[in-house]
């Protein structure tokens, strides 16, 4: 059989693509060699986000006097959030199986293998799983990221090293635990072992950690976690890893041994091309695949979604990449793009780190390059070009009410001249849920006086919007 479209990977990427095409009326066959849901569900955002739920569950039943309440013999039990966990995931993969069965998608499970081209079939149309051979008119390459592993010695194969996937699978914690990098996965792991009691040692090639976020909400959390004794260790790089017995681990940085029982290494993950090896004239850089704006590859019909593309490895970028791919193969019109300069993240720490648009860093880069050093010493500086517009988290009453002894951060990025919101940055409980108002801002390239008249409801802490415009 002849598929519309063929899709190698079923992560948020390649299920939203499926599920799409299928409701189009198209023949869509989706191969996953593991479970649906890809690294985000399985082995990535939900099993993290349902891991430190239960750790600030735990954190907050310790901390529950401030509140007026009292709690005595507070304990965790790490096996049954290990085993909530695995339902949570386990109830998801079956969602999005039971919706693509719906819309009447052929799922293959199995690694599938782009087959070269054969006579009257153009590059990519063939692929290989399960011993069978499928045709498709296009093929989308959403295959995901797997965690590098940094060239150390002593790294490979030690029991005692893990990556994110072996964290998630432990049955038990650690007593104490190094974790090299602290972007963000090292980051929340490092907030869920320090909130379950783990001695926690973070350690940062980079001046400082999360080092693509705006520094200002970055310096709050930096200064709260070394305060509550999180061991954070910035511009150290990592030499050598030696084992000291089954049960204990070394790590050499700048000149310096620590000692943990286990190392968590997250320095950074990369596009997985497994499969593709048959498709010589795939464009590539940096070892990710070349896009276009309608995520077009260098090949005829061939698209690629996701980690794979090396743009922003986040699940819901996937999923927007996926839509305005099969949008193009649809040929709908309007044509959708995808709109970067206003895609949300969130670091799951406690406090939560939201962000959406430009940092300042990347304004002053961006005002710098644009108008040169003529340019801006004419102006008086780059400071001319933008402005900030910051407040404590503190000016929502909802705040206050619900976060005592934090202070948090609202910061808006501003042009100068005509006012647009460039960027939107917080830390503070629970800013994930109203950052993409902020999006929303950005996207459409509101005006301050456009935004003032977004009207946000009371008691809450998404009011800190309204109120940093002044």
């Amino acid at each position: 059989m002849k598929y519309f479209l063929a899709i190698i990977g079923g992560g948020p990427a390649g299920y939203t693509a499926a599920e799409m095409a299928s409701k189009a009326g198209k023949d869509v066959v989706l191969f996953e060699q593991n479970a649906l849901g890809g690294t985000c569900l399985n082995v990535g955002c939900i099993p993290t986000k349902s891991l430190l739920y239960g750790a600030k569950q735990y954190y907050n039943a310790t901390h529950a006097q401030k509140y007026g309440v009292s709690a005595e013999n507070v304990a965790f039990d790490f096996q049954a959030m290990q085993k909530r966990k695995t339902i949570v995931v386990r109830k998801l993969v079956a969602g999005i199986k039971q919706r693509l069965n719906n819309a009447h998608c052929t799922v293959v499970n199995g690694a599938a293998t782009v087959l070269p081209s054969a006579e009257g079939v153009e590059e990519g149309r063939l692929i290989s799983c399960n011993g069978e051979t499928y045709e498709a008119e296009n093929l989308m390459i959403c295959t995901g990221s797997t965690n590098f592993v940094p060239p150390i010695p002593g790294i490979k194969d030690n029991p005692n090293v893990w990556d994110s996937t072996d964290a998630l699978a432990a049955a038990e914690l650690p007593k104490s635990i190094i974790i090299v990098g602290g972007g963000v996965i090292g980051m929340e792991f490092a907030t869920l072992y320090h909130e379950l009691g783990v001695a926690v040692t973070v350690i940062e090639a980079m001046d400082t950690i999360l080092p693509n976020l705006d520094q200002a909400v970055v310096q709050i959390l930096l200064d709260k976690y070394r305060k509550t004794e999180i061991n954070i260790l910035t511009s150290t790089k990592v030499e050598e890893i030696r084992n000291e017995g089954e049960q204990s681990v070394k790590v050499k940085a700048n000149g310096e041994w620590y000692e943990a029982q286990k190392v968590l290494v997250s320095v950074g993950r990369r596009a997985n091309l497994q499969g593709l090896e048959a498709l010589s004239g795939l464009e590539m850089n940096r070892g990710a695949i070349v896009v276009d704006e309608f995520m077009k590859t260098s090949l005829p019909n061939v698209y690629a979604c996701g980690d794979v593309t090396g743009k922003i490895m986040l699940a819901h970028v996937a999923s927007r990449q996926a839509e305005v791919a099969v949008g193009r193969m649809l040929k709908q019109i309007p044509l959708q793009r995808i709109a970067y300069n206003a895609i949300p993240s969130v670091v799951y720490t406690n406090p939560e780190i939201a962000s959406v648009g430009l940092s300042e860093q990347q304004v002053r880069d961006f005002y710098t390059e644009m108008e040169g050093a003529a340019g801006l010493e004419k102006a008086g500086g780059v400071e001319t070009f933008y402005e900030v517009h910051s407040l404590p988290m503190t000016f929502s009453g909802r705040f206050m009410a619900e976060n005592d002894g934090e202070t948090g951060l609202c910061k808006m990025i501003v042009d100068s001249r005509n006012k647009t919101v460039l960027g939107v940055h917080c830390i503070g409980n629970p800013c994930s849920e109203f950052i993409a108002a902020a999006g929303f801002a950005v996207r459409n390239g509101y005006t301050l006086p456009e935004f003032r008249q977004v009207v946000f409801p009371h008691p809450t802490v998404s009011e800190i919007l309204h109120e940093v415009i002044g």
